[in-house]
């Protein structure tokens, strides 16, 4: 029988050493809940601070949770499983987040958003507050690759500020534990197809005197390759079947013979670049639907529609028949071209028509063995198992 949650809203800060600031925030957030009349309380998720910052907590009303393992992710993940309501607001406890926004990030969510997002270019930033690299390139490109890659209508797709849906949330069994943990919320809420909205909030430069947590480059690496890792079509499908299709067509012309464009003529040493870059195509391909079986046998991603369409079609035997056929013919290209090469004695041929015939021969036993090997790796991934 379920049971309604004894609270609406759980405020939930990360903490890490945060004694100059933790009290502040603290009395801002409960000072919301009241002001606003909404049921509510605030959690401390304490990733092994060292300067007090629990005991400020106690003191402040707020409800700590130890959290042994590090990182910010984990510290969040601890927090949201911690929480006794039915809706969350996580924020920063370094004082640069007005949490008295609680009301605009709390109305969507009772009107059926499941992620709400704060916009700090809409609210506004002050001087100072973000740095210039962040503000003008890094935060701007990672929210439109995030747009693009994974059609999430926010603007500010990092921004700490937001508000969700406990249970949404927790069915997106979110796993990173570092500072990735913000980048999975957004990038699964897409992918699952959760309702979201964004609400102009503000940003304002940190109370605290030490340096913060987070560095340029490595962090914003971190976030790159996050989203990459998290849209394979990106990284694996689309460059491969590129490749694949301009470079088989570049083959297709060479292996009939020579091609002149102008004073430059393309033979077989074009053809040898050519096969490259289609079997790396194909190779491209075979990652993708690899990486993309695996994240969904693993609870990355959701359930995909490709097993399930194909899964009458394809086979262990079916990939086996497929790669062992083409293995056959360029095997069979081989033996012919050792009998072109046995009726000269053994002697020597002619490279821009012998190569013509091996260099097919070989890309065909390759990628043979490459579509078995494949076929058994898929039917290891797409095994039922709890």
């Amino acid at each position: 029988m379920n049971t309604k949650p004894p609270y609406e809203l759980s405020i939930v800060m990360p903490c890490l050493n945060e004694s100059e600031t933790l009290a502040v925030c603290i009395q801002k957030a409960k000072s919301s809940l009241i002001e606003n009349g909404i049921s509510g309380e605030v959690i401390v998720a304490d990733n092994g601070s060292t300067d007090g910052s629990q005991v400020i907590a106690e003191k402040q009303g707020a409800r700590i949770i130890n959290v042994p393992v590090r990182g910010y992710g984990a510290a969040l993940m601890a927090g949201i499983q911690g929480a006794t309501s039915t809706y969350i607001l996580m924020g920063d406890a370094d004082d640069s987040y007005d949490f008295s926004h609680v009301p605009r990030f709390l109305e969507p969510l009772r009107n059926g958003a499941e992620l709400v997002m704060g916009n700090r270019f809409r609210g506004g930033i002050a001087p100072g507050a973000m740095p210039f690299l962040h503000r003008y390139l890094g935060n701007p490109v990672l929210s439109w690759l995030g747009r693009v890659l994974f059609r999430v209508p926010c603007r500010d797709f990092h921004c700490g500020l937001r508000a969700f849906n406990r249970e949404a949330i927790n069915n997106l069994n979110l796993r990173t534990l570092g500072m990735e943990f913000a980048s999975e919320m957004v990038v699964k809420a897409g992918l699952y197809e959760l309702k979201i909205e964004e609400v102009p909030t503000t940003l304002k430069p940190d109370g605290r005197t030490r340096a913060p947590h987070l560095r340029t480059w490595r962090d914003g690496w971190r976030h790159l390759r996050f989203l990459l890792m998290y849209s394979s079509k990106a990284l694996f499908l689309y460059p491969g079947l590129i490749l694949m299709l301009l470079c088989g067509i570049i083959g297709g012309f060479l292996i009939a013979g020579p091609i002149r464009i102008g004073r430059v003529a393309y033979d077989v040493d074009t053809l040898v670049y050519a096969v490259l870059g289609f079997l790396l195509g194909f190779q491209a391909v075979a990652f993708f639907v690899g990486a993309k079986a695996f994240a969904v046998a693993e609870g990355l991603l959701p359930t995909w529609a490709f097993p399930r369409k194909t899964s009458k079609l394809f086979h262990l035997e079916t990939g086996l028949t497929a790669g062992t056929l083409l293995l056959l013919l360029g095997v069979m290209g081989t033996v012919y071209s050792v009998m072109k090469w046995r009726s000269t004695s053994f002697g020597m041929l002619d490279p821009r028509a012998s190569l013509r015939w091996t260099i097919p021969s070989a890309t065909a036993i390759a990628l043979g063995m490459e579509i078995i090997f494949l076929s058994f790796f898929l039917s290891i991934l797409f095994i039922k198992r709890k």
